[in-house]
């Protein structure tokens, strides 16, 4: 409906130019205010609207600026027009400006009512951010947490994630002093990592301010992760990953990248062979790297798309899985630096994990989150390295098979 009522305003004027000669204008100008005005609006909805004003109120506000347009409008034309079209008209204006003004009270039960509807569980946080839509979902005495509609963790078993995503990098590491940590603003990965003594500095890169807040303030992620946000060690920047790594001037021990999947173009540059090649810069001579990597059951050959991206940038990669019971079979790549990739897997796996307080990692975990069955996914060979120009990998997620499940 709104398309063809966007569709008729540009017929409607020319109409109108057509009846009223005083009111002719050229139809180039018309064009220039449509357009201006559509500048306007986008412009509003970008910065103003979805930031500040949120989804909610916008809508309303949007249409209050065209029901004042139309309003002028027709007092400039109430003279031009018949008795019985005025009365008509005025009856729908009053209803319209009605309805727009109870739209104020009654959006936000209608719009919590949609958005729990969308979700299996209690919604008990909902806040539209500058980035994007943050949800929590309570059902018993767990909780999930979803950014746009996706499960990020759950507290019934994040561990099963967090651990093998912080301990095989710093366990491997020889010297875990500097680290950095790319996205993981609920805190849960610092916390793994503050399990080291040897750590002295955490860096935390996360875009999304609302979510770095809600890591370190809410109630519930302030339980989950101990805190760990606010210890001394961590220091946390609200930035592009991308923009951040290639302004850094820093060196780091461990680079750890807990990512939303790539499933877009934008997501899939911090998966690059250009992105690897910046981390592998800023990495010392031993340095370890390991990202998230998604499901390599579900999306194998996104799955091997970044181990062999990876490697591209110069990295001994190791890939690593193991089974988390509210997302499934999970991955990660693990790449390091002078180190052969033969030596890699025996020596992650010759590491001792039973030092470390620790829910589910221990030296026979290792062995099977390092090792997969003969035929557990398919090397794809023809698979291509993920690159900025040639950004293949959000098509190998895509094109997994999340949708038969």
């Amino acid at each position: 409906i709104i398309g063809i009522m966007i569709g008729m305003e540009i017929p409607l004027v020319i109409r109108i130019n057509e009846e009223f000669q005083d009111l002719r204008m050229n139809i180039s100008t018309v064009m220039e205010k449509d357009y201006y005005g559509s500048l306007a609006g986008g412009v509003f909805f970008a910065f103003i609207g979805l930031p500040i004003i949120g989804l909610t109120y916008t809508p309303f506000i949007l249409g209050f600026v065209n029901f004042s347009v139309a309003i002028v409008l027709l007092f400039i034309l109430w003279k031009r027009l018949e008795f019985k079209s005025r009365k008509t008209i005025s009856i729908l204006a009053t209803m319209l400006t009605i309805v727009l003004t109870s739209g104020f009270f009654v959006a936000q039960p209608i719009i919590i009512h949609g958005e729990q509807s969308r979700y299996k569980d209690k919604v008990i946080f909902s806040e539209q951010s500058r980035y994007q839509k943050i949800v929590i979902t309570q059902w018993k005495k767990d909780y999930w947490l979803y950014i746009n509609g996706n499960q990020q963790l759950s507290t019934f078993d994040e561990e099963m994630y967090h651990e093998p995503l912080v301990h095989p990098a710093l366990k491997l590491s020889k010297t875990p002093n500097n680290i950095l940590i790319l996205g993981g603003g609920d805190g849960c990965a610092v916390r793994e990592i503050l399990k080291y003594d040897d750590v002295k500095k955490i860096t935390l890169v996360d875009l999304d301010p609302a979510m770095t807040k809600l890591g370190k303030e809410h109630p519930i992620f302030k339980e989950l992760n101990n805190n760990a946000l606010s210890d001394s060690k961590v220091t946390i920047f609200n930035k592009d990953a991308y923009t951040y790594m290639n302004n850094s001037n820093e060196f780091f021990d461990v680079i750890i990248i807990d990512l939303p999947d790539p499933k877009s173009v934008e997501l899939s540059r911090l998966y690059s062979h250009e992105f690897y090649s910046i981390c592998y810069k800023h990495l010392r001579k031993h340095g370890i790297i390991i990202t998230q990597a998604g499901s390599p059951y579900f999306a194998p050959n996104a799955f091997n798309c970044i181990d062999k991206t990876m490697s591209e940038a110069g990295f001994s990669t190791i890939p690593l899985h193991n089974q988390v019971v509210t997302l499934g079979e999970w991955g990660w790549i693990l790449g390091a630096k002078n180190i052969s990739k033969d030596k890699l897997k025996k020596l992650i796996q010759s590491l001792n994990y039973e030092d470390i307080p620790t829910k589910g990692i221990n030296n026979d975990a290792m062995l099977l989150i390092t090792s997969f069955g003969k035929n557990f996914f398919n090397k794809n060979d023809e698979v291509k390295i993920n690159k900025i120009h040639d950004p293949v990998l959000y098509k190998y997620y895509l094109n997994g098979t999340w949708e038969m499940y």
